[in-house]
């Protein structure tokens, strides 16, 4: 069986398990775009081993031949047991999901069945930015919602958005990201139920996608599914493993409903469910399922590298300012005060060899901005902070 450097070793941090030779012979995305000499923390990927789990899970289907197509309720059941178990929310009901090929292909599916071609999708800037492009591809139009200073929703502006949304009697979509994809921001209890509150005054349908819900790095920080909160119940959301635990080769998400919006769901077409690969769906289950001590100690890194980084910043780029994110692997740095014009990411490619996703394409608020991937070494992370530091020189 393939061994996991991880476990194997006893290493209480997956971040720490690989060295940058033994990652760039990896063939993905993450390390394959760029030349050999620039640090790459720009795409989501973690530099990180699997988790023994669910090596052995893909591995016996290979051994065993098994891959066909999906079937079943394993996927749904283990995040059911998960949620319960880790965020004290027993309201997944498995009857109310299916199978979707990944949470962004989850996201157009469940726009079509509460929008029609020109309808408006309302987001909140700067923000993940496949929201701009698969909601433009599906002919509906996005109308921006921008987070407020302190980069969490701003209920005015977002009440203000939905009323002259409908305004014509139309009908209109908020796609939440929660929790927020680059901010890292975590939504608490009360702002989610203002949001339903406001969507069910407005006849607003919400998708949430929740991709990074497993991916709460601030120990004084919980993830509440936006199914959970009093009037959500028409809500539709997009959950998946695949950020948690390193998979998003591995196709496989989950669309849940609110208890009324079943009858949406129920609506999909059958041939959604044949995108989803079976191989995927038995590695999101067996991480959902037994994978949780893996997630903790990735968790734990997280956590590490992200107050390292604050140190990092302000020892080395005392002029980036960088509010700490609760939530996922992401760092969202305001670089408009190094005077380095709306592309900063271009400048620390080309000068440092440093390769950040640039903040222009997040939407407003973007521009002077980058998004800095935390989940490799605090090595990388350390190296990456002095090239962008020396790009400057």
């Amino acid at each position: 069986m393939t061994s996991n450097p991880w476990d194997q070793a006893g290493e209480p941090n997956p971040l720490r398990a690989l060295t940058p030779d033994q990652l760039r012979r990896r063939t993905s995305m993450k390390w394959r775009t760029h030349p050999a000499d620039v640090l790459p923390l720009w795409v989501a990927e973690m530099d990180v081993p699997l988790a023994r789990p669910v090596v052995r899970a893909v591995t016996e289907a290979m051994e065993l031949g098994d891959t066909g197509y999906p079937v079943g309720t394993a996927y749904a059941e283990a995040l059911a047991a998960f949620a319960a178990e880790r965020w004290g929310w027993d309201g997944l009901a498995v009857e109310r999901t299916a199978i979707v090929p990944d949470v962004m292909l989850g996201v157009v599916e469940m726009l079509k069945l509460v929008t029609g071609p020109g309808d408006p999708v309302i987001v909140n800037p700067p923000v993940y930015p496949p929201f701009y492009q698969f909601v433009t591809h599906m002919d509906r139009g996005v109308v921006e919602a921008p987070l407020g200073p302190d980069l969490r929703i701003d209920l005015g502006v977002l009440e203000e958005v939905f009323r002259r949304a409908v305004a014509g009697g139309g009908r209109a979509a908020f796609l939440l990201c929660s929790p927020h994809n680059p901010t890292g921001t975590v939504h608490t209890a009360e702002e989610l139920a203002a949001v339903a509150a406001l969507a069910e005054r407005y006849g607003v349908r919400v998708v949430a996608d929740e991709i990074h819900a497993p991916v709460v790095t601030a120990p004084d920080a919980r993830f509440v599914p936006y199914l959970g909160v009093p009037g959500a119940e028409r809500g539709l959301s997009l959950m998946s493993a695949s950020k948690g635990w390193n998979l998003a080769g591995l196709k496989a998400a989950l669309a849940v409903a609110g208890p009324g919006a079943a009858a949406d769901l129920a609506r999909m077409p059958e041939e959604v469910g044949h995108g989803p690969s079976h191989i995927g769906v038995l590695a999101h289950t067996a991480a959902l399922r037994d994978g949780t001590a893996w997630l903790d100690a990735v968790l734990t890194g997280l956590d590490e590298n992200r107050r390292l980084l604050t140190g990092l910043l302000a020892e080395r780029l005392p002029g980036v300012v960088h509010r700490a994110g609760e939530a996922t692997y992401l760092a969202w740095l305001d670089c408009r005060a190094l005077g380095l014009g709306d592309e900063p990411a271009d400048v620390f490619l080309d000068r440092g060899r440093v390769a950040l996703s640039s903040g222009v394409p997040f939407g407003s608020g973007g521009p002077g901005h980058v998004r800095l991937n935390l989940a490799t070494s605090p090595e990388v992370l350390t190296e990456a902070v002095r090239r962008m530091a020396a790009a400057l020189e």
